[in-house]
């Protein structure tokens, strides 16, 4: 049977979540208004604005699904 794990431990894995949408979005902005600067357009910014919170979705579903499964494999609460 799996241990159970701290409310510390918990809240520092769950709090990371808070920053993965936001990084995501930045990190694709970022590298799409580079691309605009060094290409001299307008366009890129907004691809990759678009991939960055389609990345940052991904990853906290991921995040959120995965742990789900693992509480329900786990038992999910049953007593």
């Amino acid at each position: 049977m799996p241990e159970k794990k701290s409310f510390a431990r918990m809240v520092g894995e769950y709090s990371n979540l808070a920053f993965i949408l936001p990084a995501s979005i930045f990190v694709g902005y970022a590298i799409g208004y580079g691309l605009d600067k060094w290409l001299g357009t307008h366009f890129w910014y907004i691809v990759w604005l678009l991939i960055g919170i389609v990345a940052g979705m991904r990853e906290l579903i991921r995040k959120v699904m995965g742990d789900f499964q693992k509480d329900i494999d786990a038992g999910g609460g049953q007593d």
